[in-house]
């Protein structure tokens, strides 16, 4: 074990973690503005109640996204400083963008819907939702876009001189086919989390609590968020469709691991489980599915998808002497734990929409345990789902431009690292525990009582009112 190993850690385990909230408050956001703009259009109080109930657990999930993202930032001077500076003049322009525009505007209208119930006239304080759930999608684009910059070098040139990448082209990096496409995947991932929470919490006091004034808004919700499941089901799959051809036309090799495809083939099968030697250089076993891979790789059922072996050869012969190789069973597995576990939420949500038909209330004990784990399966989803994308990458930090154990910082320590590492790690388990209790606090508390709150006036001038925290 050395430095560059434990940094590798280091950053999966806070990049895992902190993406645990990331894809909710994305979905989130956008949920919460629509119950509201529900309310706004009806003047129904359940649409009020919901959209506290749900902004609530929205802001304890923003705030600790915030914390743990400010972390990602450091990690590129501390740890992977010859990365920073090899990338920063591209690296850096989108993300500069999403703190100084994105961020910014998500930040300031959060405040201001936060604190505004009571003092903004009703239309402004809707527009503020859902100024705040656009800037926290903008967010998530300039940080795709950088991160598909790695993915997919475009708009660049290498500075002899220097040796570090210079932008030359900035629109090139913004409209990168692999962001476009990344981008809404990730979305329909975050509303399928986003779904699952507001199912798993409703679900949760219709049967926990049938004779609830309240139950009407909880069902309205269950049916909801079971709605919004499916729909992003549908999305993740059509868009990851798309992402895979793109992966298979500009990282062949990430296809060929996600398959365990060894030799090239033409029509190539889909592994629905491959077994490989020890020493991952070839097939023993599989269970396939003839033509799937080529029509999901190139669109063709006889098309041709490259294999492992092949590839190894020709980057060995392009970028010089290594293994250009990931690690198969990471790639090979993740790609499968993100599939299953994003279609065991799609069920799920099938399941609560089934038993809420005609009217019924759903009673079963074994439909609330598998609706309050439908928040973690998504989750684990998208985690899989990332892994997938940053290990398969291996061993490029940037593919064809840099690999990984390059952009390590020299400077480093394994001591340090190893410190920092065990630090971060101890504080995330610490705050881990407090976003869950604090959750299932608000989150069994219900919704909450509005009948004896002010109503929004929008001709009324309170200037002289104190500002109000509405939660």
């Amino acid at each position: 074990m050395d430095a560059l190993d434990v940094a590798r850690w280091q950053f999966g385990v806070t990049t895992v973690y902190h993406f645990l909230f990331v894809p909710l408050t994305i979905g989130l956001s956008v949920l919460v503005a629509i119950l509201q703009t529900m309310w706004h259009r009806t003047g129904n109080e359940r649409y009020l109640k919901l959209t506290k109930f749900y902004g609530k657990l929205f802001l304890i999930n923003f705030a600790m996204g915030v914390v743990t993202g400010i972390v990602q930032e450091f990690q590129f001077g501390m740890n992977w400083s010859d990365y920073s500076r090899f990338v920063g003049d591209i690296f850096g322009a989108p993300l500069a963008i999403e703190a100084l525009v994105a961020f910014f505007l998500e930040s300031t209208f959060i405040g201001l819907w936060i604190f505004g119930w009571d003092r903004l006239p009703k239309r402004a304080h809707l527009a503020s939702i859902w100024a705040a759930a656009i800037g926290t999608n903008l967010s998530a684009y300039f940080i795709l876009a950088a991160n598909s910059f790695m993915q997919n070098p475009v708009g660049y040139r290498i500075n002899p001189e220097t040796g570090r990448a210079e932008l030359t082209d900035f629109l090139a990096v913004m409209t990168n086919k692999v962001a476009l496409i990344t981008f809404p995947h990730t979305l329909a991932g975050s509303f399928l989390v986003a779904g699952s929470l507001v199912v798993a919490v409703g679900l949760y006091h219709v049967i926990r609590n049938r004779d609830s004034a309240d139950t009407g808004a909880y069902r309205f919700a269950t049916k909801f968020g079971s709605w919004v499941v499916l729909v992003a089901s549908a999305a993740v799959v059509f868009t990851g469709d798309i992402q895979g051809k793109i992966m298979t036309d500009v990282q062949p090799m990430k296809m060929a691991a996600a398959e365990g495809l060894y030799t090239t083939e033409s029509p190539a099968s889909f592994s629905v489980l491959t077994v490989g030697s020890l020493d991952g250089s070839r097939e023993v076993f599989a269970i396939k599915i003839p033509y799937l891979l080529s029509f999901l790789g190139t669109g063709d059922p006889n098309g041709t998808v490259q294999g492992i072996n092949d590839l190894q050869a020709q980057y060995a012969s392009q970028y010089g002497a290594g293994s250009y190789t990931p690690i198969i069973p990471v790639t090979y597995w993740s790609f499968r734990f993100m599939i299953a576990f994003g279609l065991a939420a799609a069920a799920i949500a099938l399941l609560v929409l089934w038993s809420q038909r005609k009217g019924r209330t759903p009673r079963s004990r074994w439909l609330l345990r598998a609706g309050l784990a439908m928040p973690v399966l998504p989750l684990l989803a998208n985690s899989f789902g990332w892994i997938f994308t940053e290990m398969g990458r291996q061993p490029w930090i940037v593919f064809g431009e840099m690999l990984t154990r390059n952009g390590v910082s020299r400077s480093v320590s394994l001591a340090e690292v190893l410190t920092s590492f065990t630090a971060f790690t101890l504080i995330y388990a610490t705050l881990a525990v407090i976003e869950v209790k604090l959750l299932l606090r608000y989150a069994k508390a219900g919704v909450p009582d509005v009948s004896d709150e002010h109503p929004i006036d929008d001709t009324h001038d309170d200037a002289e009112r104190p500002l109000a925290f509405a939660y």
